[in-house]
């Protein structure tokens, strides 16, 4: 048996060699979005987790923007400048959703025996009582524009309420759905629109000026509804069901725009999010750009650019995600978990004078090129200055810079391999331990046409040990099967006299005889696993 030909790795002359480039699936670069939500430094921020799951995050549109996260029979209220708990409120039963009123003032809760609270968000008094539901109500909300006398709520009887706050009063109900009702939304855009989503798995648009119950227009999900958000917009909707996410859009009379299917598990929450630098750009408002957010049971965050129908970034946490939030101004990101936790994280930024926002003494993530600076003095060619400026002078972008070469430093092999020691070349490689660089000396070796020449040479007992123990833990790897298969047999058939006097040897040899027949009896087994399915395929082709 001949070994194979191969080109030498490190080329005619080059070092060091190296080993063949193996695929990655990991990005070697980050788009400025994954910059920014990596920005974000994620963390739990419960240091005892809650008792129970975190259902709903509500953020409150009004600055500072503290946001308030259900759990068990109570929520507790998080100040978003320093993501700690200010107040936990307690309620009567399981608490389901949560919604903040336009101004922040009031905070809306939703609870399994079908009542709804109305709390002063600063003296965490209750102000209202709304109780007309019959089964758990799974969702409320306020209205998100000019409107702080009403809002909404679903729940387990199918049916949607628009409520009067002041007068603790149904003013409409609207009937259509024909199974529990589960999430809901009102327009960015109108006060009087809102959505619902249910687990018959339509979503339903209501108008509170409509003379009749039905709703204005409906969109079927396919799945049940987990989750209905309103892009900002007004125009656009997303649905969150099974393990899909989909954009419809409104005004084309419910035509679906585009289907994200990343999550390997049910979608349990979405969320519409900002990202990009404030004051920069012209995208979106702020120069920040709008993006869905969905969480699941998978653990998975992930954020979809529904311009680009694509996802821009993903974030994996350690159980199973429930609901997720995102406050007005872009700058902080919470997510609830099944198992009591939220984890959540701040954008660290820098103002102007450069103290730290954030409090912790860490540089900011925002780059300095966004901050004013002094413009550095120019110096004029010619002056004596000019000539005295110094290693540390920046070039200018029309000058031509002429790079050092940097000193490539050798590895021992490589030393050896100059100097032609092919031999000393190849025990020292893998005596280093690196399998990777072992084969491309020994391809460097071959395509010197001195790799069979080093193996007569090795007369050693110790080296020889040495080179049938690596042989033994690799030869079966598929990477490098093809070359060390060959010369393994081609080692024993060399070196048959020196093997058979010395009994480290004869062990080393049995150690590769029994990989190889594992391998081989692993190989047969899968051929015979190929050959029952292979027929099963053929006949599911032809049906």
């Amino acid at each position: 048996m001949s070994l194979p030909q191969a080109t030498s790795a490190s080329g005619a002359t080059g070092f060091p060699t190296k080993p063949k480039l193996k695929a990655t699936s990991k990005a070697t670069t980050q788009t400025p979005e994954s910059k920014h939500l990596s920005s974000f430094k994620t963390r739990a921020i419960t240091p005892n987790p809650f008792p129970s799951s975190i259902p709903c995050i509500s953020f409150s549109p009004s600055s500072p923007h503290p946001f308030a996260a259900a759990h068990s029979a109570s929520f507790s209220l998080f100040q978003s400048l320093t993501l700690t708990p200010s107040h936990t409120v307690p309620l009567s039963d399981v608490v389901s959703s949560l919604s903040f009123r336009l101004d922040g003032a009031l905070l809306a809760a939703s609870d399994l025996t079908g009542t709804i609270r109305v709390i002063d968000v600063k003296s965490r008094t209750p102000l209202r009582r709304l109780a007309s539901h019959s089964r758990p109500v799974r969702f409320v909300k306020y209205p998100a524009v000019a409107d702080k006398l009403h809002l909404v709520s679903g729940g387990d009887d199918g049916l949607v309420k628009y409520w009067d706050v002041a007068g603790e009063s149904v003013v409409r109900e609207f009937r259509g759905h024909k199974d529990y009702v589960r999430s809901g939304d009102c327009s960015p855009v109108d006060a009087e629109c809102f959505v619902t989503g249910s687990y018959d798995h339509v979503v339903r648009l209501w108008d509170v000026r409509s003379g009749g119950r039905d709703s204005v227009m409906e969109v079927n999900h396919g799945k049940p509804v987990e989750d209905v958000v309103y892009l900002p917009s007004g125009s656009l909707i997303a649905t969150a069901g099974g393990n899909t996410v989909k954009v419809w859009d409104l005004i084309s009379g419910g035509r679906m725009v585009c289907e994200m299917e990343s999550h390997n598990k049910t979608v349990t929450s979405l969320c519409v999010g900002r990202v990009g630098k404030p004051g920069r750009g012209d995208a979106g408002e702020e120069g920040m750009e709008y993006r869905i957010l969905s969480v699941g049971l998978d653990g998975y965050l992930k954020v979809f650019d529904y311009s680009r129908l694509k996802v821009t970034y993903s974030l994996r946490l350690p159980a199973a995600l429930l609901s997720v939030g995102v406050s007005a101004d872009g700058q902080v990101l919470a997510i609830g978990t099944s198992n009591g936790n939220i984890f959540a994280g701040k954008r660290k930024t820098k103002d102007p004078e450069g103290s730290d926002t954030t409090g912790s003494g860490e540089v900011g993530i925002f780059d300095f090129g966004e901050l004013p600076q002094a413009r550095p003095k120019v110096l004029r060619p010619g002056s004596y200055r000019y000539f005295h400026r110094g290693q540390s002078e920046k070039p200018a972008e029309e000058e031509h810079v002429i790079a050092k070469p940097k000193k490539v430093k050798l590895a021992e092999h490589d030393k050896l391999l100059k100097k032609f020691r092919h031999k000393e070349a190849l025990v020292s490689a893998i005596r280093a331990g690196d399998p990777e660089k072992v084969v491309a000396v020994m391809e460097e070796l071959i395509a010197r046409k001195k790799l069979l020449k080093c193996v007569s040479n090795v007369d050693e007992e110790e080296e020889l040990e040495v080179l049938l123990k690596f042989l033994h833990k690799n030869t079966t790897v598929p990477r490098h099967a093809g070359l060390l298969m060959g010369l393994a047999r081609k080692v024993v058939d060399a070196k048959a006299e020196e093997i058979s006097t010395s009994e480290a040897l004869k062990v080393q040899v049995r150690n590769l005889k029994r990989a190889v027949e594992e391998e081989v009896r692993i190989q047969e087994e899968l051929l015979e696993i190929q050959g029952m399915i292979s027929p099963l395929l053929r006949i599911a082709g032809r049906r």
